[in-house]
């Protein structure tokens, strides 16, 4: 379930050693990417396993012709790095359509190596009152923060993701930098 995005364990700081190990930069791209799509199921581990509920990007991966939204995701997935990114979110058309920081990952998931195609996913670093499977996700990433890794564990993972969080929380700020319109005033799409 996406309702309770922010879990956190006691204290801010990831407390595996692993996580510490990780180098975190934010290395910004020279151009945000703006990326709109709807929010799909995924694996369901985000919230049930991991205790970080993620936003699951729909990604069209057909190979014949695509709106100019779907066309961005793929474009975007087909051509960074794997990695975790740091980004603005926003459900645009949810009964909360702020606009929210998030930590989110591209890639194949190596922790659990049993998908298919690479995934878009965000934890929006806020609490929802509600899921909002199905909704519209607006992602507009601003920089990339470290490369998409295996862990030896599982409580390795959590505390990386933890950590992910707790670094995009850290720098990005207050406010979102000038987004160009992208994100909807409430109950406009």
């Amino acid at each position: 379930s996406l309702r309770y995005v922010r879990r956190r364990a006691a204290g801010s700081q990831a407390s595996h050693p692993m996580a510490q190990q990780v180098a975190r930069t934010l290395r910004r791209l020279g151009t945000p990417e703006a990326l709109t799509g709807a929010v799909v199921h995924g694996f369901g581990r985000g919230s049930a396993q991991l205790g970080f509920p993620t936003a699951n990007l729909e990604i069209d991966w057909t190979d014949g012709a695509k709106t100019p939204a779907a066309a961005r995701i793929r474009t975007f997935v087909d051509t960074h790095d794997t990695g975790i990114y740091a980004a603005w979110a926003q459900v645009a058309d949810g009964p909360d359509s702020g606009v929210y920081k998030a930590a989110v990952s591209v890639g194949w998931n190596p922790h659990f190596g049993d998908l298919e195609r690479k995934t878009v996913e965000a934890w929006l670093l806020h609490d929802f009152a509600a899921d909002f499977y199905g909704r519209t996700l607006r992602l507009l990433i601003v920089g990339y923060v470290r490369p998409e890794l295996k862990f030896d564990s599982l409580d390795g993972l959590v505390a990386a993701i933890r950590a992910d969080g707790d670094f995009v929380e850290r720098e990005l700020g207050d406010a979102p930098e000038d987004d160009g319109g992208f994100f909807v005033a409430r109950g406009r799409l």
